[in-house]
């Protein structure tokens, strides 16, 4: 159509040029006419040049159109994807696509009618180039989802403070290995970049060209809708790959502890590492890519990373709702210390003032964890005052309370410097005020810090509960015990970890002073009574004394062997020092009257004492006849010559231990004895006592050396 109108409009001009020709031919024409005549002879062949030229352009354009139409719709009926065919494929593609951009710029400079061979030609380029767009965006989806590097997050290190998560093994009654703090580093955030390459750094020129060629053709708005559509679903499955599930804020109040323990762990190292990795090395891809296009590079990013931030964040909320259980107190913290160390990498990603939505977000919730923390830290404290018993504590142990209490603080220094933050406008009244000491000595910053009164706060509270429940026991002398157990537990738990640093030595030695007490305290209740029945009071006869000592130590050996001190060595001390009382003051009550026939009336040696003593406080009662007395008293007759075998003795020794009926049982046995091998039998034979000494060898029983017990 265009060839023919061309055609036409030659006709004419060459019709209008022949006309000329013959008005020129007029010889009346006046100088000014022929010199109009020949301006427009003039102008006719100029427009006979522009249409010869137009002719040719629109013929070059046309094949231009088609070459570029035979490379795109030769991938049209290709099942292979053009990147993977080789970069000679995918650059010939991306000039096709060029070229059908320059042709629809050359035919937009023309002037079209409605019927016109350039309107013609630009509609058939519109056409080709939406099916170039089409399949630029399967490549670029195919290049991203191809050529994604894989993030493990295994394989992602922190320093210490970054992993650190508190294992609630102190809510054990029995003391657990708690994971050790101290590499805990509490100085703010590292300087160390995070980033990694989400992409082969190979392939970014490929997607950079594909991003040029449509954004140049108009097609900006279904680059980036391609683009956010595979990022986004590429950091979904990063969230899937830490495990962490899409749960409503319902669905969140509605777990069970334990699980919602898990989920938060998996919560905390998942932000660290979608913020401070992921996205970090998100935006940065981004700019790589888009980074020539104004402002769509930040667009784009906050396009992918909004929704997944914002489920973040409302966990967090719904976690920050409550309640407020103590153990949920170092979850509050770990969310806490990982939202404020991630405060200036949040600035850096959404730092546009058009993102400020999502920043709002972030620290409204690191405010809410933070009152969360520490609502949670004063009802801690609320909680040890309003425990209260019923039933004394078995055996005088270490209460269950004592040791929550004490694991519970000791892991609390690991997060000294965010729980001082959050105390520091907080006022306690300390119980146990830190005082300047008259050495000079330094004392650490920590004790005189919010947390050091508040935790000094904690374990007064913890005292007078303890001092409430000693009230349950009946016998006062267990209430000493169960005091002495619980404060030395505190005391070693403060000077063995890093609550020393809060508590101060000041603090130790005062509650060493106080558990020192209690087990003097004990002493006097229990062996002040029982020695002071040795005494002659002058009206009480020496068997009356010696019966009624025998059974006062029988019945304390019967119950104080169940109480327990489990402390070995707080054990082995108390041990000592209740021997050092009774030992010396019953040797001596042995000594006055060892001539006034006591023996008949002693049941135990000093010696026997002495060893039963060692079996208190091991938590398990022992039987009177299972004691280390040697109770084996061996009658004979005058007319019996001969001595006891040394095996046979031990029998019978063992045989009279065992039924407490040692004079009976032996009586029974002397007659069965072979008196023939003792080498002292001649010293028998020549005496007329009706006693004979007997030494058990210390191997079995005997103690150093050998026992020696008068036979009767």
């Amino acid at each position: 159509m265009t060839t023919t109108t061309c055609e036409g409009e030659q006709h004419i001009i060459a019709a209008a040029q022949h006309i000329l020709k013959l008005l020129g031919e007029n010889k009346n024409l006046t100088g000014d006419f022929r010199r109009a005549l020949t301006e427009l002879d003039s102008h006719l062949s100029a427009m006979t040049i522009i249409n010869e030229s137009k002719r040719w352009r629109f013929a070059e354009i046309e094949e231009q159109l088609k070459c570029a139409e035979r490379e795109v719709m030769r991938w049209e009926s290709n099942p292979s994807l053009i990147w993977d065919s080789g970069p000679t494929e995918a650059s010939e593609y991306i000039q096709a696509v060029n070229e059908i951009h320059t042709v629809m710029e050359t035919l937009g400079g023309l002037p079209m009618n409605d019927h016109g061979r350039p309107k013609e030609l630009a509609f058939r380029a519109q056409c080709v180039q939406q099916i170039a767009m089409s399949r630029l965006e399967e490549e670029l989806y195919h290049i991203l989802v191809q050529h994604k590097q894989s993030l493990e997050p295994k394989n992602i290190y922190f320093p210490p403070s970054v992993d650190f998560l508190y294992d609630e093994s102190f809510v054990s009654v029995e003391d657990e290995i708690v994971e050790d703090t101290s590499e805990r580093d509490n100085n703010g955030r590292e300087s160390t970049e995070y980033t990694v390459d989400l992409i082969d750094p190979l392939v970014i020129p490929d997607i950079k060209s594909i991003a040029s060629v449509m954004f140049a053709s108009g097609y900006d708005r279904e680059f980036c809708e391609a683009f956010i559509g595979n990022r986004k679903e590429a950091l979904d499955e990063h969230l899937s790959n830490l495990e962490i599930q899409k749960l409503s804020i319902d669905d969140v109040l509605k777990l069970e502890w334990d699980t919602l323990s898990c989920e938060i762990k998996k919560w905390v190292r998942a932000v660290k590492i979608i913020i401070r990795v992921y996205l970090a090395s998100e935006k940065r891809f981004c700019n790589q890519i888009l980074g020539d296009f104004g402002s769509l590079d930040s667009y784009c990013f906050v396009e992918i990373s909004r929704v997944s931030v914002l489920y973040l964040l409302s966990f967090g909320e719904a976690i920050a709702m409550g309640p407020y259980n103590p153990e949920k107190l170092f979850r509050f913290l770990d969310m806490y210390e990982v939202l404020a160390d991630l405060h200036l990498d949040m600035e850096g990603l959404f730092s546009e003032a058009a993102n400020s939505f999502v920043k709002s977000e972030f620290h409204d919730l690191l405010r809410r964890l933070g009152e969360s923390a520490s609502t949670t830290f004063f009802k801690f404290g609320n909680a040890i005052a309003l425990d209260a018993s019923i039933h004394p504590f078995p055996r005088g142990e270490i209460h269950p309370l004592t040791r929550y209490v004490m694991n519970y603080i000791k892991t609390l220094t690991a997060y000294c410097d965010t729980l001082n933050l959050l105390l520091k406008d907080r006022d306690v009244d300390d119980p146990n005020p830190v005082l300047e000491t008259d050495n000079g000595q330094d004392i650490c910053t920590s004790t005189f810090s919010p947390m050091g009164c508040h935790l000094r706060s904690f374990t007064s509270t913890l005292e007078s509960n303890l001092i409430c429940k000693s009230k349950l026991y009946k016998d006062g002398s267990l209430g000493h015990i169960f005091l002495m157990n619980n404060i030395h537990y505190m005391v070693q738990k403060v000077k063995g970890s890093e609550l020393r640093l809060f508590f101060g030595d000041e603090w130790i030695r005062k509650h060493n002073w106080k558990f020192q007490q209690h087990a003097t305290s004990y002493e006097r209740a229990t062996w002040s009574v029982v020695v002071s029945l040795l005494r002659d009071d002058g009206r009480t006869s020496l068997k009356e004394r010696c019966r009624r000592f025998s059974n006062a130590f029988d019945d304390v050996y019967k119950i104080q062997t169940q109480w327990r001190v489990p402390d070995l060595h707080l054990r082995d001390d108390l041990q000592i020092s209740t021997s050092q009382k009774v030992i010396p003051a019953y040797r001596v009550f042995l000594g006055m009257n060892d001539k006034n026939g006591s023996d008949k009336y002693i049941k135990y040696t000093s010696d026997d004492m002495e060893k039963m003593l060692l079996d208190l406080f091991v938590g398990s009662p022992r039987s009177l006849r299972n004691s280390h007395s040697c109770c084996a008293v061996v009658l004979f007759k005058q007319d019996f010559l001969g001595v006891v075998h040394v095996q046979q003795l031990l029998a019978l020794k063992q045989e009279s231990c065992q039924n407490c009926t040692a004079q009976d049982n032996l009586l029974k046995a002397s007659e069965k004895v072979d008196f023939s091998c003792h080498p002292d039998a001649e010293a028998y034979r020549k005496s007329d006592l009706s006693t004979a000494h007997l030494s058990f060898p210390s191997s079995m029983g005997g103690g150093e050396g050998s026992q020696t017990r008068n036979l009767r």
